[in-house]
């Protein structure tokens, strides 16, 4: 049960890694997610069951995902759309085209005979169970996105794509087109999007059309949680947190399909469930940032008054003195 829901946290932490690119880094909100999602599922479903090379697979459903991805941001960049609305149109367009991948068919399962990634790994691992030889290659797998893209993230594009998401006007004043930056941005996260759908399929044994449906929500939950967990501005903490919460997320939506009769939840109740859990990581954000600006509001106002114990007359007496000695006038100071 427990290394079934680190399995599933760790496969959907590299998608929650995508959602955190683009909704955290670039602050450009991406529904694509919906749509790319399934599209990796089915380009590597299709071409492992066409026999192809399963590297070759995972690697073609990075580049269609990247493509989905660099869709939506030409759609926003040239058309002068909303991001928003820029990826519902990329969303929609992809369910059209999953359905074609797969075959004109809504789904596509990959049958116990056909070899995948996963199998070839559990079989090199036939010396432990099966669920815990996937938590190893899932846990490898995620990792190792994880420290390439913090790698990539001290780079000058990582630090560049950081900085606009900041300050987009800052990037343009540097001479840098903030077009391109959004292209490689959203394709990066929705190629990450599209590796976990690829091994999504994989685990579940098919691929298909409704796959991604509400992934987004999924995505967004998990990084809030994730924010919860740890609270940091290293990027190496950031990319970690967005995966802990992946897993923190999954394991209360197990709790929430096994447990929750005592309370007469079903599992049509969790899309409720997750939605309330936005809203209230959202309220709970917002306090956070309320309390944090009366702290530096108290901050800076007891720096202005000087040192405690000192009174107004001592202030006024010193600030008397000091033209004396040759210091500058209050005024004058900065």
């Amino acid at each position: 049960m427990i290394e079934g829901i680190f399995v599933e946290g760790l496969i959907y932490g590299i998608m929650v890694l995508g959602v955190f690119i683009t909704f955290r880094i670039l602050d450009f909100p991406d529904l694509t997610v919906d749509g790319s999602f399934p599209l990796g599922a089915a380009v590597m479903a299709i071409m492992i069951t066409n026999g192809h090379n399963l590297i070759l697979a995972v690697v073609v459903a990075f580049a269609a995902g990247v493509a989905a991805g660099m869709v939506t941001a030409t759609i926003h960049n040239k058309l002068r759309v909303p991001n928003l609305l820029a990826g519902i149109l990329t969303m929609t367009m992809l369910w059209s085209i999953n359905i074609r991948v797969l075959g004109n068919k809504p789904n596509l399962p990959l049958g116990r005979g056909v070899e995948t990634i996963l199998s070839v790994f559990t079989r090199w691992f036939d010396f432990v169970p099966r669920e815990w030889s996937l938590l190893i290659f899932f846990f490898l797998l995620a990792m190792a996105i994880k420290v390439l893209l913090d790698l990539f993230f001290r780079t000058d594009l990582g630090l560049t794509l950081g900085a606009m998401g900041n300050n987009q006007q800052m990037v343009v004043t540097q001479g840098v087109n903030p077009e391109t930056l959004k292209l490689i941005g959203v394709g990066l996260s929705n190629g990450l999007v599209a590796i976990s759908g690829a091994f999504a399929a994989q685990y579940q044994g098919f691929a298909d059309v409704n796959l991604g449906q509400g992934i987004i929500i999924a995505g967004l939950a998990s990084v809030m949680i994730g924010e919860f967990i740890l609270r940091s501005n290293r990027i190496g903490l950031l990319t970690l947190r967005a995966i802990l919460g992946s897993i923190a997320f999954r394991g209360l939506m197990y709790l929430g399909r096994y447990y929750g009769y005592y309370i007469n939840l079903t599992p049509n109740d969790l899309k409720l469930i997750t939605g309330i859990l936005i809203v209230i990581s959202l309220v709970i954000t917002q306090l956070r940032k309320q309390k944090r600006a009366q702290t530096e509001l108290v901050s800076s106002a007891a720096a202005t008054q000087g040192p405690s114990g000192s009174s107004g007359a001592d202030t006024d007496a010193v600030n008397t003195r000091q033209p004396e000695r040759g210091a500058p006038d209050q005024e004058d100071r900065p």
